[in-house]
C-alpha cells in the first residue's frame, strides 16, 4: 500500500513541473518582438478612424517609447532639436525655471536667479497643474518647455500647486531674454568670510570661482550658496568639488554594464584652499549642485546646511538617429554616484543640519532691554524721534557685502554663518 502511495506521489510531482513547465512565460524572440511592432503600426495605419501618415505614426511610437522609460528620456523631433541647440547657447527667451517630473508631476525644481520667474514670486518645490489653460497632466519635459518658452515681453499664466497653500495660485510670468550670471561674490559683513553664490554649473564656474577666491587671500571662511541651482555641466560639477578635495574619488557614473564603472578622481595640484567650508542645499538644489555637495560632505570637508535636495543623479546622452542629425532621442545612459557609493538619484542629499527658510526670530522688544547707563540717552533719542527731529535712514543694499538686515531675512544663511565661525575657530585651536 505504502508503495502505490509512493507511486501516486511521484506522479503528482511530475505533473506539477510538467504543468510549471507549460504555464512558464515564453520570452519573445527579437524577431517575433519586432513583428509584433510593424503588425501594430500597419494596423493602426489602416484602421485608425482619421488618416495618419506612417511616418506620424512612428514618431508617436517613438514618443511614447521613450516616455515610459524614464522622466529624462524623450524623442527630440527635428523643433525639439532646434530648441535643444537654442537653449545650449545660454540666451534664449522663457520663464528662467528649470522643470522635472517627480513622482509624475510637473514640478519646479528652481527658478534662476534674476528671471522673469524669479521676480514673479515661483518657489522650488511648486507643482505646475496648468500652462495657461493646458492642464500638465501626461504632458512630457519637452511639451512643457516647448510651451513656457516664447518671443520676449509675450505672458503665460502659470497655475500651480504649492505647499501651505490653501488652492492653487495663478502666477503672471513676462517671458524675457534669459542671461545667466552663475557665479556671484560678497563678502559677510565686516568679517574674513566670503560668500559664494553658483546660480547654474555653466562653463565658466570653475574659472570664476577661482578668480573669486584668488582675489581674497585672507579670507578664513567659506559659504557656497547651490540653494535654487538646476545643475548644469558634470565638467563644471568635478572642477568646483576639485578646488576643494585634495585627493579621492570626486563622482563616479554606472551605465547598464556595473562592472564598467567611471570613476572622476581630484588632484592635489588644482587644490585652492582648504580653509573651512559650509554650503547652502535646498529642494531646488539638483543634478550638479548634488554632486559638488555630495563630494564634499563625504570627504568631510564641508557641513551641509539646509533642506534635502532635488534627487536627479542620472546622466543623458542625446544620439541623432537620422543621417543629417536632424532627429534625436535623449536617453539616460548611467546614474551617479557620490564617494561613499551612494546614490543622488531620486533621494538626494541629506543636509548635516537641518534649517528651514525664513526670517531669522529675533528677541521680541530685544530693544528696550537696555543697561541703565544708557537709559536716558535712549529715552531722548525716542524723543527726537517723536518731535520729528531724527528720521531713519534707508542703508543701501551693498552689491560687495551682505549686511546684517540681508542676513536677518534668511534664516538658513544666518545658521551657516554661526556654523562657519565654529569651524574656524576649532580649527584655529
Amino acid at each position: 500500500m505504502n508503495k502505490i502511495l509512493s507511486i501516486i506521489f511521484v506522479s503528482v510531482i511530475l505533473i506539477q513541473i510538467s504543468f510549471a513547465k507549460d504555464t512558464k512565460e515564453k520570452t519573445p524572440t527579437r524577431f517575433e518582438s519586432l513583428s509584433k511592432l510593424t503588425q501594430v503600426i500597419g494596423i493602426v495605419e489602416r484602421y485608425y478612424v482619421d488618416d495618419i501618415k506612417l511616418h506620424e505614426i512612428v514618431n508617436k511610437t517613438l514618443k511614447g517609447l521613450m516616455q515610459e522609460l524614464d522622466a529624462h528620456s524623450s524623442f527630440l523631433d527635428k523643433k525639439s532639436s532646434n530648441e535643444m541647440k537654442i537653449q545650449t547657447t545660454g540666451e534664449f527667451g522663457g520663464l528662467g525655471i528649470t522643470i522635472g517630473l517627480r513622482k509624475g508631476a510637473l514640478t519646479i525644481i528652481s527658478p534662476i536667479d534674476d528671471t522673469p520667474a524669479f521676480h514673479a514670486g515661483v518657489k522650488a518645490g511648486d507643482i505646475i497643474l496648468k500652462i495657461n489653460n493646458l492642464s500638465t497632466l501626461s504632458m512630457t519635459l519637452d511639451e512643457a518647455v516647448s510651451l513656457m518658452r516664447g518671443k520676449p515681453k509675450t505672458s503665460l499664466v502659470l497655475t500651480i500647486v504649492r505647499k501651505k497653500e490653501a488652492k492653487p495660485l495663478k502666477i503672471k510670468i513676462v517671458r524675457d531674454i534669459i542671461k545667466i550670471q552663475s557665479v556671484f561674490a560678497k563678502k559677510i559683513e565686516d568679517t574674513n568670510l566670503l560668500y559664494l553664490r553658483i546660480s547654474s554649473f555653466d562653463t565658466k564656474v570653475v574659472s570664476s570661482l577661482k578668480k573669486e577666491i584668488k582675489n581674497r587671500p585672507k579670507i578664513s571662511g567659506l559659504i557656497l550658496d547651490l540653494r535654487n541651482n538646476p545643475g548644469g555641466l558634470l565638467s563644471q560639477a568635478i572642477g568646483v568639488s576639485d578646488l576643494f578635495i585634495n585627493k579621492g574619488v570626486i563622482v563616479s557614473q554606472k551605465g547598464r554594464d556595473e562592472l564598467k564603472e567611471e570613476k572622476f578622481y581630484a588632484k592635489t595640484i588644482t587644490t585652492i584652499t582648504n580653509i573651512p567650508i559650509v554650503v547652502l542645499i535646498n529642494a531646488g538644489s539638483a543634478s550638479a549642485s548634488e554632486i559638488v555637495s555630495g563630494a564634499l560632505q563625504d570627504h568631510k570637508r564641508a557641513i551641509l546646511v539646509g533642506e534635502q535636495t532635488f534627487g536627479k543623479g542620472s546622466v543623458q546622452a542625446i544620439l541623432p538617429i537620422v543621417k543629417d542629425k536632424s532627429e534625436s532621442i535623449k536617453i539616460t545612459i548611467a546614474k551617479y554616484y557620490l564617494p561613499s557609493g551612494r546614490t543622488i538619484q531620486a533621494k538626494g542629499i541629506i543636509p548635516d543640519v537641518i534649517i528651514y527658510p525664513g526670517k531669522v526670530i529675533s528677541e521680541v522688544n530685544s530693544e528696550f532691554k537696555i543697561k541703565e547707563a544708557d537709559l536716558k540717552k535712549h529715552l531722548k533719542v525716542e524723543l527726537d524721534k517723536d518731535n520729528g527731529i531724527k528720521k531713519s535712514k534707508i542703508i543701501p543694499k551693498s552689491k560687495k557685502n551682505i549686511s546684517k538686515q540681508e542676513i536677518s531675512k534668511d534664516n538658513q544663511l544666518n545658521a551657516a554663518i554661526g556654523i562657519l565661525k565654529s569651524l574656524i575657530i576649532i580649527n584655529n585651536k
